[in-house]
């Protein structure tokens, strides 16, 4: 048995819907710009091909909780996904074999200081200050595969304060699950227990202290999280 120096930090979970057990999360993955109105919205070209950003494994939380407005930001912004939970390990997975991968799936929501990721932009500088940060992650319950199949359709929405702000399908995906389950397994070998949150619709917008988000997608599950105020 190892002797640590420091005690070792819990191991970062996600619920699975109806069970006391636990999704123990190794990795977490996003891919950027995977809804084509999003990617305009921005001012890309919905025609690249897609990109992985990360986030830490200890960014997840629960869906309920309640998240201190995070620091260095005036311009929180909401991405509401589909969260793919990778059940599986396997490198250069051909696109054919990629959904045999796949344990099952959740909500998510990508929190993202967005001014912070445009000052990143501009200077040509890594995003992970805009997106790695503490609790940016919130995740809901997983559901296995073999319960709900393998979405390809299907409403994902958000809403803030109880108005939708984003409100897409997950038919308009650029690159369905299976594609980018396989072109992330080219970069590095999938393992079990890595998330991948598979790209946000149009609507990004901001929510400020005290905004409740709640979002869901259809046949999966849902969410809902309370910006807090800032830490002291």
């Amino acid at each position: 048995m190892p002797v640590f120096v420091l005690p070792p930090p819990a191991i970062a979970s996600v619920a699975i819907a109806g069970s006391a057990e636990r999704f123990a999360v190794r990795r977490i993955f996003c891919v950027g710009r995977n809804y084509a109105a999003h990617a305009r919205e921005l001012g890309n070209d919905e025609r690249d091909p897609p990109f992985f950003f990360t986030k830490p494994a200890d960014a997840v939380v629960d869906s309920g909780a309640e998240i201190p407005y995070p620091p260095l930001t005036s311009n929180l912004h909401h991405e509401i996904e589909l969260v793919a939970a990778i059940g599986r390990a396997g490198f250069r997975i051909p696109r054919a074999d990629a959904l045999a991968h796949v344990w099952g799936y959740g909500v998510g929501v990508d929190l993202t200081r967005r001014d912070l990721q445009d000052q990143a932009k501009k200077a040509a500088r890594p995003w992970d200050w805009s997106k790695a940060f503490d609790q940016s992650a919130p995740c809901g319950p997983l559901v296995p595969a073999a319960k709900t199949g393998h979405p390809e359709k299907g409403r994902i929405w958000l809403a803030v304060d109880g108005e939708v702000k984003q409100d897409g399908d997950l038919a308009e995906l650029i690159w369905p699950i299976a594609d980018i389950v396989s072109i992330c397994s080219e970069a590095v070998e999938l393992q079990p227990g890595d998330l991948i949150f598979t790209g946000t619709p149009a609507g990004v917008g901001a929510v400020q202290a005290g905004g409740k988000i709640t979002g869901g997608v259809d046949g999966i599950g849902a969410i809902e999280v309370t910006i807090g105020q800032p830490r002291a």
